[in-house]
């Protein structure tokens, strides 16, 4: 039987069928939209994905390198954490965040703001300074790239959990409630064609009841007709000038 799955509680009418139409016709453009933008999506999150795989491994090299250099000032120069306390004043390295839309999904983007400054400019005057400008370097480029990844990571995180959602409305939409409004539409349509057939089948028995009734008539008339035919057929023919009236008087 047509429309025999899940379907509305709706009463089978013209009115009815128009909006079931609607809403299919909505539920296919909005599952559309939604497959668009998770293509979309899904495209910016391989891309993020490979971007986080270099960073990850370049981050490794770099803080490998940022590990030499700090033994290397160690060993030139000694424990310089008490100098680097005393001298730092203001922050030389400050993080923007920015937004960036992608198909409606607002991902946050950290960026790097590096202003020159004056800070550890003594230290390692005595001794060691090369090692320091060179461990100084290696680690500002170790913030860079944990910012960077920093910026990945969370997008790449907010576009999982937004990827993850919309395909669970892409797979809603496209197993749950189309086939939902499609079965209804098949069931008010049964219905609307039952119902036609049962009213042209009524149309069909008045009509045939009028002609039974109309021939019925015209016979009853016909046998009358006969019968007055035959009666005037059978009375004798009267003279009417051999009759006196006796009202007239002449």
């Amino acid at each position: 039987m047509s429309g025999s799955g899940p379907r509305e509680n709706v009463f089978a009418t013209r009115m009815a069928l128009t909006n079931m139409k609607l809403r299919l016709k909505g539920a296919e453009t909005g599952h559309s939209l939604l497959a668009k933008k998770r293509d979309a999506l899904m495209t910016r999150f391989r891309a993020i994905l490979r971007k986080v795989d270099e960073a990850k491994r370049k981050m490794g090299r770099v803080m490998q390198l940022a590990s030499f250099s700090m033994a290397e000032v160690t060993y030139a120069t000694g424990d310089i954490s008490y100098l680097v306390q005393e001298q730092a004043k203001l922050a030389t390295f400050r993080v923007k965040a920015t937004q960036e839309n992608v198909s409606g999904v607002l991902l946050p983007a950290f960026e790097v703001d590096r202003t020159p400054g004056s800070d550890f400019n003594l230290t390692g005057l005595g001794r060691g300074g090369q090692q320091v400008q060179r461990a100084k370097e290696v680690y500002a480029k170790a913030l860079e790239t944990l910012v960077e990844l920093a910026s990945l990571q969370t997008a790449f995180t907010i576009l999982d959990e937004v990827i993850r959602a919309t395909n669970r409305r892409v797979n809603a939409i496209e197993h749950v409630i189309i086939p939902r409004l499609d079965n209804t539409i098949k069931y008010i349509v049964s219905e609307l064609d039952e119902m036609d057939r049962e009213e042209f089948f009524r149309l069909k028995k008045v009509q045939g009841k009028k002609k039974r009734d109309a021939a019925i008539a015209a016979e009853k008339r016909a046998n009358l007709e006969k019968a007055a035919k035959k009666a005037a057929s059978k009375a004798p023919a009267t003279d009417l000038l051999s009759t006196r009236d006796e009202d007239v008087i002449f």
